[in-house]
């Protein structure tokens, strides 16, 4: 028998997919996965569909849930005009209604269950509205002040947690980048496909087509991936709130050259360009680019899903003005025990020679 039951909802997310890659590989573990789309790859893991809007089928899948010790929970509903729906009045209600869809049957279902690991992010700290206070630290949350699904998600497991002998632990990564298909939030993607875009038109050199950098941070998905499953089992982490990084600061014109380099590129010039309004449309260029490279990435809908406003949100598309530097103090998560860091730049070039390797992007 597992010494440990995973289940991870939003397995095709940014965070849930690099989750299910690590416990899968994990000695002793079984995974079982929820997502609405199946991803491209399970690992291992044993995938159910699910929509965790619908609570009558969160009721119904709930005997599939006996025996989890851990849940990962990772899944997000966004809506169209991304940005702009952080602060919807229908986001905050949907995404606090789908955890409690779930985690309802779930603790009905698995009375052994040891840890709850849940999502948030820069948000919580205001990053969308305005300026951080550098840098943003776990006790400086604005709870009171903005509206956001954090809360909602976050005083709900509070008060479910009352008598019980699990525990919850509450990660906020940054920029998030790594392997995933039809994200909301991933610049790999979005970018990917711009480049490839560039070349059909015959460009040599890859333009950055963001806007004025400021200095930010990110976070690789399988280190992210890696602190989840650090804080299920530390006993410094149990019921505590930690920001999550790479461990170095980044600006965008900065690393351009590396993306650049990993796609086959030298850097070429800044030229800004709204990825959303001018590539997101070229779906007949995009298949033709597929079928000439055989890809497996499917349409951009699919493949990139809403990354592309994101990456021009990230990126700063339109500043003309370096913007306030985004950062986050990570000492709380490093004194807890997780130490683990890694270079920025070396991040991008793995990300995409992942997608490469996997048919998703052209190689170089």
């Amino acid at each position: 028998m597992p010494s440990k039951k995973v289940l991870i909802a939003g397995a095709t997310g940014l965070v849930g997919y690099a989750a299910m890659k690590h416990f899968a590989a994990e000695p002793g573990c079984e995974v079982v996965a929820l997502s609405r789309r199946r991803p491209d790859e399970t690992y291992g893991a044993r995938w159910l569909p699910l929509d965790l809007t619908d609570q009558a089928a969160c009721v119904k899948l709930a005997p599939e849930f006996a025996g989890v010790t851990h849940l990962v929970y990772a899944a997000l509903y966004e809506q169209p005009g991304l940005v702009a729906g952080w602060r919807e009045d229908e986001q905050i209600r949907t995404n606090d209604q789908m955890l409690r869809n779930l985690f309802g049957p779930l603790e009905q279902a698995a009375p052994g269950l040891r840890h709850v690991a849940l999502l948030q992010g820069t948000k919580a700290y205001g990053v969308h509205v305005r300026p951080l206070t550098v840098p943003a630290r776990e006790n400086r949350s604005e709870m009171h002040e903005q509206p956001n699904f954090y809360w909602n998600q976050e005083r709900y497991l509070s008060a479910q947690q009352k008598g019980k002998d699990w525990t919850w632990s509450i990660l906020r990564p940054v920029l998030i980048v790594g392997d995933s298909v039809g994200s909301a939030m991933n610049v790999i993607p979005a970018l990917g496909v711009y480049a490839a875009m560039m070349r059909r038109a015959g460009k040599t050199n890859l333009d950055y087509p963001g806007g004025v950098g400021r200095v930010a941070q990110a976070v690789d998905g399988d280190l992210l991936a890696r602190a989840i499953a650090w804080s299920g089992e530390a006993a410094t982490a149990r019921n505590e709130i930690f920001n999550v990084t790479n461990g170095d600061v980044f600006v965008w014109p900065n690393v351009w050259p590396a993306i650049a380099d990993a796609l086959g590129f030298a850097p070429g010039e800044h030229v800004p360009l709204e990825l959303d309004q001018e590539i997101r449309p070229h779906e007949t260029e995009w298949a033709e680019i597929r079928a000439a490279h055989g890809l497996v990435s499917g349409t951009l809908r699919e493949f990139v899903g809403l990354s592309f406003e994101y990456a021009d949100y990230t990126m700063g598309f339109g500043r003309t003005e370096p913007g306030p530097a985004a950062l986050v103090s990570t000492i709380k998560l490093m004194q807890a025990g997780f130490t683990e860091v890694m270079d920025t730049e070396a991040m991008f070039r793995k990300c995409f020679a992942e997608m490469q390797a996997k048919r998703l992007l052209p190689k170089p």
